[in-house]
């Protein structure tokens, strides 16, 4: 059998450490040796196998992973990802955020937030030359990116013949190789339960990253199907899908030492990036959007004050960029004083030198480890250029110039339009539509767009996009109150702040958007030839990066394979695998004493302060005063654990993954990670990295004792 470069890329595996590694399921038996030395009971291969258990109880939401957890379609994941659908669902006068959520039956539970997906992945296949053909790979710049895009949507299209499916193209390696992932598309979702923030939120922003941890990061959601079991929008004829496969809670409880897996969709990792690509992230582009997430919160903070309703519509978008906020501070405490930068530079120098002392090397790999960087500096030039025109255009605005579009795209058969934009994206797309009302607010959207606007409009024309402004009616020396008296303007007369109105225009043609007198769809308008202007040079650009790219990718696998170190893919939003051991560390972030590998419900009862972030519930902090503990207390730490340590290598997306034993037994899921360890995401720090799970034992405690959520806990047999 020819092997792939994924596979040649981890034939050497002596130098992965066990606890680095976010592998692809089917590169696992390529470390099985470091599995089964790690502690896993299971067959390494039966983690390939897609469709087999435990692999066939993973999903993901689209942002957030999650598994089965019962054989009607019970799916366990972190309160945050459910966050979002509980906030959606309470009003001022049922707080369901504040004080929790429990179906006590299926006809009781609550549609998740519009566009709420379950995907469960069903089969991966390598589609590389498929994608990047013999023809294709004689192309460059925006003829390689259609070419390669025409590929991609007939093997998509082929794909979805099965009904009900969603597949995509994955590129993995900077672009070296792609793979097909297909996923049956659950497009009916409701919530279930989800506990009292003063749970599942408990210790807030303060928390967020730190350790020690007391926080119930859990919710459950439920997948439906229609009666024949086919993928089906909301209906109450719809029945709960019955997964072939769910995982079992675990009798046993971990204890530290012990081996541990997590399963899910981890985001993005950038370990195979260039040292330039390290400096500008460091250097500007994260102390940018600390700056600007800084002033939106602030904002959305002061507009919603004095209004709880407001101030719920815009609870999940809070929450998210607070996430972020603290993650990039911490990324960039990480970096400050560290020499990854300088380590970078060495390696990239020493692969070039072990490129150029080849003849043959240097032929296949030279030019374009030179280009890439050239190509880097010039796509990094164009989103600083670019970085306040991002945040100045109003929600409404968007939202119109994506409805013109597809009105465009609707014109054109199926194969040629736009990804996107397709006859696959159009359900999801009018939900998004429709539901623009449940996380939106003119007062708050207008003050968010006017801090970046400003500061927008004060840069000179040459760093401004003139198409923009002659749509909006920018014009240089505009002063704060001009700006505000055009988006006042705009905001006051159009009718895209009405539901109805605004889906009613998901039908309408590119004639019935230019007879339109709506100021966003005039704008929308006169912004669209100038868009598909700078989309194309965008693609010219992104077609000459992909190429350079990948074959620098190519050089790096090579040249790290002769030193016989291993090879992963960064993260990119697909299924993997990590797996390490509950573990504490002998000393915490600024040398700050040992950590610990548990916390335990004496910690809550201990941060409890009856407000704000520590806000835990009253019948919860007497149960723990009374050590009404049931049999999830542990006999070691003689109380129940809330949240434990691990050297699992995860970062975003891999938020709400199950975390498994050697049995493949459910023992919790996976939710953060640790402030001085989150840089792992671009240099993997063994020493430090370790990630915080919820232990199971909490969520049950807190069902049965809490919560009285005794249906769900006879449904995972878990009572």
């Amino acid at each position: 059998m020819k092997k792939t470069l994924l596979t040649l890329a981890i034939l050497s595996t002596s130098a992965a450490y066990a606890d680095e590694g976010m592998w692809m399921p089917q590169q696992l038996p390529q470390v099985a040796k470091q599995l089964k030395a790690a502690g896993l009971k299971l067959d390494p291969a039966t983690l390939t196998k897609l469709t087999e258990f435990p692999m066939g109880a993973i999903v993901s939401l689209g942002g957030c992973s999650a598994s089965f957890v019962s054989p009607q379609g019970l799916v366990a994941t972190n309160h945050h990802c459910v966050y979002n659908s509980v906030a959606v669902n309470s009003t001022p006068e049922r707080d369901l955020l504040a004080n929790g959520f429990l179906a006590n039956n299926f006809a009781e539970e609550l549609p998740a937030s519009p566009g709420t997906r379950v995907f469960v992945t069903k089969d991966v296949s390598n589609v590389s030359t498929k994608v990047v053909t013999a023809d294709v790979a004689k192309l460059n710049g925006k003829a390689r990116v259609d070419a390669m895009e025409k590929n991609e949507k007939s093997i998509v299209a082929e794909c979805e013949k099965d009904p009900g499916h969603r597949c995509t193209v994955a590129s993995y390696y900077g672009g070296l190789e792609f793979y097909l992932i297909k996923q049956l598309e659950i497009r009916d979702v409701r919530l279930v339960h989800a506990p009292p923030a003063g749970v599942g939120k408990f210790g807030g922003d303060t928390d967020n990253w730190m350790w020690p941890r007391h926080t119930g990061d859990y919710g459950f959601y439920r997948a439906y199907v229609s009666k024949d079991g086919k993928a089906a929008d909301f209906s109450k004829d719809n029945v709960p899908y019955a997964p072939k496969h769910f995982l079992k809670i675990a009798k046993e409880g971990v204890k530290e030492g012990d081996f541990i897996m997590a399963l899910g969709y981890p985001g993005r990792t950038n370990r195979h990036r260039l040292p330039s690509e390290v400096a500008s992230t460091f250097d500007w582009n994260y102390p940018a959007f600390i700056k600007s997430s800084g002033e939106t919160l602030a904002i959305i903070d002061r507009e919603t004050k004095n209004d709880p309703g407001v101030k719920l519509k815009y609870a999940g978008q809070v929450a998210g960029v607070n996430n972020y906020y603290k993650n990039r501070k911490g990324m960039l405490t990480s970096y400050e004083g560290s020499d990854f930068l300088a380590r970078k530079t060495k390696e990239h120098a020493d692969m070039k030198a072990w490129v150029n002392s080849n003849p043959a090397r240097q032929k296949e790999y030279a030019v374009d480890i030179e280009l890439v960087e050239k190509l880097i500096a010039e796509r990094d030039g164009l989103a600083k250029r670019d970085y306040y025109l991002m945040s100045s255009s109003p929600r409404l605005l968007n939202t119109a110039r994506s409805l013109y579009r597809l009105a465009n795209e609707s014109a054109k058969p199926n194969i040629e339009r736009k990804g996107g934009y397709q006859e696959r994206d159009l359900p999801r797309f009018a939900s998004g539509v429709a539901a623009i009302d449940r996380t939106y607010d003119a007062k708050v959207d207008k003050a968010l767009v006017m801090n970046s606007l400003t500061k927008y409009a004060a840069q000179p024309a040459a760093m401004r996009n003139a198409n923009f402004d002659a749509a909006m009616g920018i014009k240089d020396g505009m002063s704060q109150a001009d700006l505000s008296a055009m988006l006042d303007r705009m905001y006051s007369s159009t009718t895209l702040n009405d539901a109805a109105q605004r889906s009613a225009w998901l039908k309408k043609t590119p004639a019935d958007f230019k007879a339109s007198n709506d100021p966003f769809i005039k704008a929308a308008v006169a912004m669209y030839d100038g868009s598909l202007k700078r989309e194309a040079e965008d693609e010219e650009l992104g077609g000459k990066l992909q190429q350079a790219y990948a074959n620098y990718m190519k050089a790096k696998i090579a040249y790290m394979n002769s030193k016989g170190q291993a090879v992963y893919p960064d993260a990119n939003g697909t299924l993997r695998v990590t797996f390490g051991k509950v573990a504490g560390r002998a000393h915490g972030a600024d040398g700050t004493g040992a950590w610990t590998a548990f916390t335990t419900v004496k910690g809550v009862a201990a941060k409890a302060t009856g407000e704000g972030e520590f806000n835990a519930p009253a019948n919860q902090l007497a149960a723990i005063k009374a050590k009404d503990f049931g049999k999830f207390v542990d006999p070691k730490l003689k109380s129940v654990p809330v949240n434990y340590l691990a050297t699992l290598d995860i970062t975003g997306g891999n938020s709400g993954s199950a975390a498994l034993n050697s049995k493949g037994e459910f023992i919790g899921l996976a939710f953060d990670g640790t402030l001085d360890s989150i840089i792992s995401d671009w240099d993997f720090n063994k020493a430090n990295t370790r990630d915080i799970q919820v232990d199971v034992r909490y969520m049950l405690w807190n069902m049965k004792h809490v919560d009285k959520a005794d249906n769900l806990l006879k449904e995972m047999n878990a009572e």
